[in-house]
């Protein structure tokens, strides 16, 4: 994250909107006081998600496929 004054800001907007279409996050100050933060907007388009950010936390049972067969089988077929 970057500072830069109003005038540099005027001067180069531009350069500056790229940087922060790129992800970086500029900060605009007056007299040395941050008065505005410039960053991209949220994309249109979705971000993919990582796969395996879970691994390691938590475990699922040997029967997992099993569990509460009887009383699902018995929802659907109306016995209970």
């Amino acid at each position: 994250m970057q500072s830069i004054n109003i005038h540099e800001a005027k001067t180069h907007l531009s350069r500056f909107v790229d940087l922060a279409a790129a992800g970086e996050e500029i900060i605009i100050a007056r007299a040395g006081k941050p008065v505005a933060r410039l960053v991209a907007l949220e994309t249109s388009q979705p971000v993919p998600r990582r796969l395996g950010l879970g691994k390691g936390r938590f475990t699922l049972p040997e029967n997992f496929d099993a569990l509460a067969a009887d009383e699902i089988r018995a929802m659907f077929e109306g016995a209970g």
